[in-house]
């Protein structure tokens, strides 16, 4: 047994040491090693093992016996709290620790070991560990700090001591808690020592766990503690006098005094974490608001009553409302009636009921409920003398518990239910949701739940079986009747307008009364289709009845019969009318009663739409209390809680009206006279023809007026009426979309030339907007004579340092160089040069330029001058250098030198003065001076040295060589020559024998730019080069142009938060990852290095030489020109021209570069190896050789994908804005205006600013919510050590995760319990610090996984507004410095409501890499932009669809969140956030002055998955509450925008693609000449091609773009197949939208971020887009098959084609577009592979486990899983059956058949269809058993299918079968055989019992084979020809081609380079 224990201790040893070793090689990072980061969770949380075991760590080299000690206490520890090991890793981790023990003791030598010293030890040890560190002397540093209140410029040094130091403090607080915990072996006098010593250390916050502000202990390296309002905020919860006493052995945590928080968790038992997360949440948000109403200045700081009332009304705004609504009483009497101290305790009881509900912080009105009992509680609990606990939360064994007495409950009901949903495939109706549950408590019956709750309450009823809770307000039934029933006065409206104008157009336009009493019919149009949706109403409550509230149903019950009683009675009244109209003797008595019924009625609903939706009548309607009235205004509309007052001040109201009464002008315009009015006459001639022969049998028209062929003939017209208002609102929307952002000035700065051209006036505009007016103070006197040009200056000198800090971070991003940054950055202008410089790219080689025009000048001064100032920064180039010359060479000299310096710039300046320049000097001598000036300042930008000194003196003298004997003329020459003072000094030689070397930093600076001034020859268009720093650039300086609300000081703004969930996605590229090759043999990073070029010669050298040869030749043999080499030669340029131009190349580098033939090279790799001081030709291998090279190749490569480290750094540059800000606004504090500009601000150390950072951290907060972080950390996964690196490498992100840890219950069962962490990065050696941890009542994941993930993480944000970014966007610091501006749109004036989300533009940065990627880009692009725009103003319907929109975050947390988390319905859980904020009476804007930059997918099939998600999760919201209560409760024109903008999109989408099957239809009516008909089909074609969807992306192209570049960027868009893209997301999105409806199982998809341009195998393609596109497209070629077969065109076959050109455009999109779009789709080699590799998938036989990736049995099983219900298969029935029609109307088009048109020979061919089956069957029958069996039956087969042959050709020759009879049969037959399938496939278990099963599927495998064959051969045939590769590449990449991407190298692989 003993060798048994040895070998375990050994194994541990090693494995503890393995993991040691393995963290070490973790770059930078810090994490727990060795024992101490094997701590079980369990133990973890409740004790301090961890430290104690680092602290161990730390002290055994100093102490052996010290590091013993602390490991016997930490294993004594951990036997006291799990003394049997039942938790999960105890028992490994003692074992691991006793090993560690026992080598300790084994160093002793054996030595014994008397451990009753153990006390004295430690004591003695700790008392020589502080002198050592000094920590008395750091004590008193921070008490005198703290005493003086006063912030040191230079706190940097001091404070990274701190810094060093907490390490040491760690230790010491780890020491004392062991001396106190072994105390009591110890003397009384020790044991006192050792709690002094405990106290004194646990004074320093910075062992004290705090998130930003150190409640619990002061801390000496966060100023944020002593701000006055953080003082107030905090004096203001201060527990006083007259609150209830609290017992005397209530424990107050950490160095603080007691407050209202600790009387809260005294009497309703909130968690402690809790307690103190929400206690710094009131603090920061009365903080906060009080900084906003003015910063406290007195000695003891004081929070305003108004600052408080504030935050009360507005934390409690949703209760108020929800008091009001049921019409209860409040917890208190009035606003009045309360102090402020019981308005703090209510908003205080407000959080913690929040911050510990758990998921049932997504029932805000339950929250209102709970709140409302809590606050009586803790009124009457503040009217006694003693706090008691609350009857609420006392558990019968005395414990006080809120988590465990009011959530538990709730929580375990909802779970219950959530349970019901089986993983989101039952039925919505089967389970109460989160919405359900909600609604409960907007009825007072919620108030019979009494408190505290009963447990037996209905409510609170767990489903059994059959018998549960019902639904409570409404039913989420599966149906495509949502559609019509949540919009149906859209779909009155549209049939009523086109009953009225087909009405008229049968009339021929006369408008008579004869034709007004027909057109009246729209009366029992308008009631039937009316009664159709109360029918709805009660059809679609079902499973609501019986908990519904009793109101609801009457109002339904009431309607259905109101509706039912006047639909008879009117259309009864108008029958009655049409019997009058045909008798002309009548007196028109039924005609008067129904004008007066039709005209009271009409007018009633007028003056209740009015009174409801008009906005200035509403509020009429609601002071209104007469009962008549609201029982009439409640008939019409449902009473909500949600939903009330959803209208809009008169002018948005009437904007939006008119918005839409243009568009139906257009539309009824456009449908009256090409679509209905054409028809008419054709429909008369049918109708009256007495009877038409069909060719088959007839079951139909039989004397009913051929009804078929005039069905046939409306049918396509009726779908386009329906669908064509789409296209005119995507018109009209790109219109005035433009229009808009052409007044908000978007697109003005457009390009890098416009940048330079208004460079100037880019300061006084930053200043106006982004600067607040504590900085504006201007150092000059304003009297002064040169105003303008000090206003410049000044502006210059404030704009200056956030300038270069942008230009900081583009340099630091690798965007531009070193160099570029240098000729970029601005000057400070803080120096006494009088006039303004500006950045040297725009002043290079200006002086050279002014040079030559001072050369070539014969004229006068002033004409050299104007000349000159024709470029202004010429002008500005030359007044510096002038300026600069003179000042630096006083500083150089003095005495005689400086006299002479003197002597020679006044004779210039007289001479200017006098106009006189020409006649003084002799400037054919400029080049000269210059020559020599250049020669000094090159000198003196260097070190000096005694070398260099000599050489400047020499430089100097030559300068007044030059100067004085050949630029000055003859006479001042002789003057100067003949002054004395200066001939005795160059005859003793004391004239410049030595200078001044610059020592000033002014100088120094002048020098320096004096140089490049005179030096620097490049032009300065091309800088920056790379082509995304110069976007940035200008999108940043338009901005700068646009309206924006005024900054105001970083201490007065809006405080906001940061938001980001995330999952399991990439957080930073590993070495294995960068290095790790696909199949081709690429990987990241070479893919990365190709993408961005890492040699720029390489890349200069390519565009000056032209193309490659073999691309030339490629060019040429596509374009077919076949030119001479002599001539090739001779016009070498105009080939590449012209090549370039046929493929694709010339149009889109017209399109980037603004007419250049040319491409700026992207230096990124280049500049990355410049910033971490490698050489251009270091390699991989170089760089792994340095691990803090790797680590900055893993960020480089990391910040180019999709990963969080992006995400991350993006995001935190909000806080580097905000510290850059307040650092400058505290700085220029107390400059008054006598001062210089000297004394303005820079940024030098700005980020080491206590206050500043402090200030920072204050204003913003940064919350990643990475929901299975605490998973990683356990299983010791690499994306929780890089998430760790990146808490380390950013101070101020949070991480929130969901802990589980697994506790053993009292009757020994394991239980788990879920915690909500939050942790910070620490310096004491750990990777994090935990903050917070709340436990949850359990799994939070009851829903959909992302909300949930934000909802338990949202608790740690702050602030009142809240940001939410996804985990693929990214930020720029230029954008973060107007985030400030952005806040201030809350206060601003938007409409009736004050904003609740604000909208932001996003810019997509994955726009570069491929066609397919520009082409979504484009799309995305559109929407975020030109549509967001319309939607906000003037549709005022704008919702949140997703990032990086602002919330309200005061006012979404206490309504709901900022989503929605049932399962399946939410699965668009971003759009339910707006859905809820607008019924909520919330306000959506939109603001395009500020970006936040986002990845999108970038492949087909990523982009196919993404956009089968969203498809999908409008299908679900058809089905929605929020859906169905918008749609009715908006006036009828804000519906109109709502339904097009959302489902409706979908629906018309789905039009569209169906459309086609129209067309064949209609195609049966053999017309021609239908003008309405051709109309519909070329409005069809449009929208097919995606020309409609193209028309916002035109629009924002031209106004951002120009028109040039519009127009070139359709064009490329067309020519790169952009139509057949936008026709192939149609199928997708009308698959998942319709599929969603009919069947459900919408889900969340991945769909990868990474870099996507990889092949995918033919078999992978057709998985995915099978039952999607495949089948769908071949149907609708089967149907122009049949047309062109049978049919009758006039015009032969150019009629054919005109007619079905967009079906078959259709077809080749659906079918072809997965392989157009698919990198190597048509080489030869991947071509084979993937046939052999489609084969295999398709023969290889399933089985339990094998997935649909391996055998096409698994997938065909899991294509079936949509079909579960009897309604679904009753519709999959109804749908199959429509393939039946191709083979009874082919049958009777057969030869064999004559004119026969009986139903024998239909039912003849289903005989032949069964005997067809049977011989497959016969010949696909395989024995298994007998050897000789087998033979018989291949015998059998042979002579089978001999005599099959030999009948079928006696048929052919002795009948009338033909063989076109033969192909007429398979596509008779081949339809039939799917729709059998089909329903087989429906009714799977009715099959399986039969037994044919197996059949069944062998036939679904011969259909699959047979599509795939059908689409393989064409790909394999264009394989065949190598151009069709090249040509593919250059269409698929053509963006990546003209920005010089080298995916021709990518695409071959790199294996062959290596192998080469």
């Amino acid at each position: 047994m003993d060798r048994v224990s040895e070998n375990w201790e050994r194994l541990v040893r090693a494995a503890l040491q393995g993991e040691q070793l393995r963290n070490a090689g973790q770059g930078n990072e810090r994490i727990s090693s060795g024992i101490a980061g094997a701590v079980p969770p369990s133990l973890g949380r409740k004790t301090n093992i961890e430290a104690i075991l680092q602290a161990a760590d730390e002290v055994e080299a100093e102490d052996q016996n010290v590091a013993r000690i602390l490991s016997e206490q930490a294993y004594n520890m951990a036997q006291n709290l799990d003394p049997n090991s039942d938790g999960r890793g105890v028992l490994q981790f003692k074992t691991g620790l006793m090993s560690i023990i026992k080598q300790k003791l084994a160093k002793k030598d054996g030595a014994p070991i008397d451990r009753s010293r153990d006390v004295e030890l430690l004591v003695n040890f700790y008392l020589s560990y502080k002198r050592k560190h000094r920590v008395d002397d750091i004590q008193r540093e921070e008490q005198k700090w703290r005493d003086t209140g006063t912030f040191s410029a230079n706190l940097g040094e001091m404070e990274l001591r701190f810094l060093k130091m907490k390490k040491v403090f760690a230790t010491l607080r780890v020491l004392a808690e062991v001396m106190e915990a072994l105390s009591p072996k110890a003397a009384p006098d020790v044991r006192m020592r050792i709690k002094e010593e405990l106290s004194r250390i646990k004074r320093s916050g910075e062992l004290m766990p705090y998130n930003i502000v150190p409640l619990e202990a002061p801390s000496f390296t966060n100023a944020i503690e002593v701000f006055p309002e953080v003082k107030g905020a905090i004096s203001a919860i201060r527990y006083t006098e007259h609150f209830p006493q609290l017992p005397d052995n209530f424990e107050i945590s950490g160095q603080r005094d007691a407050d209202m928080f600790d009387l809260l968790e005294y009497v309703f038992g909130f968690q402690k974490d809790n307690i103190r997360n929400q206690r710094e949440n009131v603090v920061l948000t009365i903080a906060n608001a009080q900084c906003r109403l003015g910063v406290p200045v007195e000695a003891n700081p004081k929070i305003d009553e108004k600052a408080v009332t504030d935050v009360f009304l507005k934390v409690l705004d949703n209760y108020i409302k929800w008091c009001k609504y049921l019409r209860i009483r409040l917890a208190w009497n009035s606003i009045e009636a309360i102090n402020r101290d019981r308005k703090l305790f209510l908003v205080s009881l407000y959080f913690l009921i929040w911050g510990e509900a758990a998921n049932v912080r997504f029932l805000p009105e339950c929250i209102c409920y709970i709140f409302h009992h809590m606050a009586r509680e803790l009124d009457a609990i503040l009217d006694h003398g003693v706090a008691d606990p609350a009857a609420s939360c006392n558990s019968e064994n005395g414990s006080v518990s809120f988590l465990e007495q009011v959530i538990c409950p709730i929580y375990e009901t909802i779970s219950k239910e959530a349970a019901q949903n089986n993983n989101g495939k039952a039925a919505h109706s089967a389970w109460r949701n989160y919405d359900d549950f909600n609604e409960f408590f907007w009825s007072p019956a919620c108030f019979e739940l009494s408190w505290p709750m009963k447990r037996d309450s209905s409510f609170l009823l767990a489903p059994k079986g059959r018998k549960r809770t019902g639904k409570t307000a409404f039913v989420e039934h599966r149906t495509f009747l949502h559609l019509y029933r949540s919009f149906h006065r859209l779909w009155i409206f549209l049939a009523l307008m086109f009953q009225a104008l087909t009405i008229i157009a049968f009339n021929h336009g006369n408008v008579n009364l004869d034709t007004f009493k027909i057109i009246l019919s729209i009366g029992p149009t308008f009631a039937i289709m009316n009664f159709a949706e109360s029918c709805l109403d009660v059809l679609l409550m079902f499973g609501a009845y019986a908990t519904a509230r009793g109101m609801a149903i009457s109002r339904l019950v009431i309607r259905f019969f109101w509706c039912g009683f006047s639909s008879v009675f009117v259309t009864y009244v108008y029958l009655k009318l049409l019997q009058e109209r045909k008798n002309p003797n009548s007196n028109s008595f039924y005609f008067r009663i129904y004008i007066i019924v039709l005209g009271v009625y009409a007018a009633l609903r007028l003056v209740y739409a009015m009174l409801l939706k008009f906005p200035t009548c509403h509020a009429l309607s609601e002071m209104s209390d007469q009962s008549f009235f609201q029982f009439f205004k409640w008939i019409y509309q449902e009473r909500y809680f949600v939903g009330r007052g959803l209208f809009e001040r008169t002018s948005d109201y009437f904007r939006y009206v008119v918005y839409w009464l243009v568009i139906f002008a257009c539309k009824f315009t456009f449908a009256y006279f090409l679509q209905i009015r054409p028809l008419v006459e054709p429909t008369n001639i049918i109708v009256d023809l007495p009877s038409l022969t069909y060719s088959w049998h007839d079951i139909i028209s039989k004397s009913n007026n051929n009804l078929l062929t005039i069905a046939s003939i409306w049918a396509p017209v009726i779908a386009i009426y329906l669908m064509d208002i789409h296209i005119w609102y995507t018109v009209l929307s790109a219109i005035v979309g433009g229009v808009m952002g052409a007044r908000a000035r978007l697109g003005e700065i457009r390009s890098i030339e416009m940048v330079h051209k208004r460079f100037e006036s880019f300061p006084a505009a930053f200043v106006k907007n982004l600067v607040s007016p504590r900085n504006k103070r201007m150092p000059f006197n304003r009297q002064s004579a040169q105003v303008t040009q000090d206003m410049d200056k000044a502006h210059a000198a404030i704009f200056s340092p956030f300038w270069n800090e942008i230009i900081k971070s583009l340099r630091e991003e690798d965007y531009i160089s070193n160099r570029e940054m240098d000729l970029l950055s601005i000057p400070s202008n803080t120096g006494s040069l009088r006039l303004v410089q500006w950045p040297l790219f725009l002043l290079s080689s200006k002086i050279l330029l002014a040079i030559d025009l001072a050369l070539d000048c014969k004229d006068t001064q002033a004409d050299l001058w104007n000349r000159i100032c024709r470029d202004e920064y010429m002008a500005y180039a030359v007044q510096e250098c002038y300026y600069s010359i003179e000042k630096i060479l006083h500083s150089l000299v003095d005495g005689e030198g400086s006299r002479w310096v003197e002597r020679i710039f006044r004779e210039i300046n007289n001479s200017i003065r006098e106009d006189s320049l020409f006649v003084v000097l002799s400037l054919q001598k400029l080049p000269w001076v210059l020559q020599r000036l250049s020669g000094l300042t090159g000198l003196l930008i260097r070190n000096e040295t005694p070398e260099l000194a000599i050489g400047a003196a020499e430089s100097v003298r030559e300068i007044y060589e030059v100067v004085t004997h050949h630029l000055l003329t003859s006479d001042l020459r002789e003057q100067v020559d003949t002054w004395n003072i200066l001939a005795k000094a160059r005859n003793e030689g004391r004239l410049f024998s030595r200078i001044e070397w610059p020592k000033d930093p002014e100088i120094k600076e002048q020098v320096k730019r004096l140089h490049l001034l005179l030096t620097v020859k490049d032009s300065a268009a091309n800088i920056p080069k790379n082509l995304e720093a110069r976007r940035r650039l200008q999108f940043f300086t338009n901005s700068l142009f646009m309206d924006m609300p005024p900054a105001k000081p970083v201490c007065e703004m809006m405080p906001f938060s940061v938001f980001t969930p995330y999952y399991s996605e990439t957080v930073l590229y590993r070495p294995s990852e960068l290095r790790n090759e696909n199949e081709d043999g690429i990987s990241i990073l070479f893919y990365l290095q190709k993408i961005f070029p890492e040699h720029a010669t390489n890349e200069k050298h390519r565009f000056q030489c032209g193309w490659s040869k073999e691309l030339r030749q490629h060019c040429c043999a596509v374009v077919a020109l076949h030119v001479q080499c002599s001539l090739t030669n001779i016009f070498h340029g105009l080939l590449d021209v012209l090549a370039m131009m046929f493929l694709l190349g010339i149009i889109d580098m017209v399109a980037e570069t603004s007419m250049q033939l040319f491409v700026m090279p992207i230096y990124e790799w280049e500049n990355f190896l410049e910033r971490i001081g490698r050489l251009e030709s270091t390699g991989d291998a170089d760089l792994q050789e340095s691990s803090s090279d790797m680590l900055e190749l893993r960020f480089w490569a990391s910040y180019r994908g999709q990963t969080l480290a992006r995400t991350v750094r993006g995001m935190m540059y909000y806080r580097r804005a905000l510290m850059l800000q307040s650092y400058l606004e505290s700085r220029s504090l107390g400059v008054d205006e006598s001062n210089s500009l000297a004394n303005f601000p820079t940024t030098q150390g700005f980020e080491l600013s206590r206050e500043a950072r402090a200030q920072a951290d204050m204003k913003f907060t940064y919350v990643v919510s990475c929901q299975i972080y605490g998973q990683q950390k356990q299983k010791k996964l690499p994306e929780a050590a890089d998430i760790a690196l990146l808490l380390q490498r950013n101070e101020a992100l949070r991480v929130a995760f969901i802990h589980a840890e697994d506790t053993v219950k009292i009757d020994g069962k394991l239980k788990t319990e879920f915690y909500s962490k939050l942790v910070k990065a620490d310096g004491n050696g750990k990777d994090q610090f935990e903050i917070f941890s709340i436990k949850l009542p359990g799994d939070p994941k009851l829903g959909e996984g992302k909300p949930e993930n934000q909802n338990h993480a949202i608790i740690f944000t702050r602030g009142e507004a809240i940001q939410t970014i996804d985990m693929n966007q990214d930020n720029y610091l230029e954008e973060a410095m107007k985030m400030r501006n952005l806040l201030e749109e809350f206060q601003g004036n938007h409409g009736l409501r004050p904003p609740t989300i604000l909208g932001v533009r996003e810019h997509v940065f994955t726009g570069s890499v491929s066609s397919l990627a520009w082409f979504m880009s484009n799309q995305e692009t559109s929407f975020v932009t030109l549509g967001q725009r319309v939607l906000a103003s003037p549709l005022k319907v704008r919702m949140h669809y997703g990032h990086p929109d602002v919330f309200d975050r005061i006012f979404h947390i206490s309504r709901g969140g900022i989503s929605k988390a049932s399962r399946v319905i939410n699965i668009s859980e971003d759009i339910y956030a707006g859905f809820n904020s607008t019924l909520r009476q919330g306000n959506i804007t939109h603001h395009e002055y500020i970006q936040v930059g986002k990845g999108r997918d970038v492949g087909l099939n990523q982009i196919a998955l993404f956009e089968g998600k969203v498809a999908g999760g409008n299908g679900e919201q058809v089905l929605s509450r929020d859906i169905y209560r918008l749609g009715q409760l908006f006036d009828f024109f804000r519906m109109l925008s709502f339904f097009f903008t959302t489902v409706g999109y979908y629906v018309c989408t789905m039009m569209t693609a169906l459309s086609g099957l129209d067309e064949g239809v209609a195609n049966f009516a053999k017309l021609t000449g239908n003008t309405a008909l051709d109309a519909a089909l070329n409005a069809q074609f449009l929208v097919q091609i995606g020309v409609f969807t193209a028309v916002p992306m035109i629009m924002g192209f031209i106004l951002e773009s120009g028109l040039l570049k519009a127009i070139v960027s359709f064009i490329t868009m067309q020519l790169q197949l952009c139509s057949v893209f936008f026709t192939f997301s149609l199928g997708t999105r009308t698959h998942y939208f319709g599929r969603t409806i009919l069947h459900g199982g919408a889900k969340y998809k991945a769909t990868g971020r990474g870099f996507v341009v990889r092949h995918i195998t033919f078999a992978e393609n057709y998985r995915l887009y099978s039952r999607s596109h495949f089948v769908k497209a071949l149907e609708v070629a089967l149907l122009l098959i049949v047309y062109i077969a049978y049919g009758y065109t006039d015009g032969g076959a150019v009629s054919f084609v005109l007619l079905t050109l967009s079906s078959w455009f259709l077809v080749i999109s659906w079918l072809f577009a997965p392989y157009i779009f698919n990198p190597s789709g048509f080489e030869w080699q991947k071509t084979v592979e993937d046939f052999d590799d489609w084969t295999s998938w398709l023969l290889y036989k399933g089985g339990v486990g094998v997935k649909g990736d391996n055998s096409w049995e698994s997938w065909w099983e899991e294509e079936q899983a949509h079909i579960q219900t009897l309604r679904g298969r009753i519709l999959e029935t109804i749908l199959s059956l429509r393939f039946i029609m191709f083979q009874y109307g082919i049958v009777y088009k057969l030869h064999l058949t004559g004119k026969d048109t009986s139903l024998v020979i239909y039912g003849f061919s289903w005989v032949v269809l069964v005997g067809l089956v049977m011989i497959f069957k016969l010949f696909s029958f395989s024995p298994k058993k007998s050897s000789n069996f087998g033979l018989v039956m291949r015998f059998s087969q042979g002579v089978l299918s001999l005599a099959l042959v030999a009948a079928l050709c006696l048929v052919v020759a002795f009948t009338n079968l033909s063989i076109a009879d033969l192909f007429a049969c398979i596509l008779a037959f081949i339809p039939t055989g799917w729709m059998i399938l089909s329903l087989a496939i429906t009714w799977k278990r009715v099959v399986r019992i039969v037994g044919l099963w197996d059949s069944v599927r062998e036939f679904a495998r011969l259909y699959d084979a047979g599509m795939g064959m059908i689409i393989f051969a064409p790909i394999a045939f264009l394989s065949w020809f190598p151009f069709v590769s090249t040509f593919q590449s250059r269409i698929l990449f053509n963006q990546a081609f003209s920005r010089g991407l080298e995916i021709s190298i990518i695409l071959a692989g790199n294996k062959a380079n290596v192998q080469a």
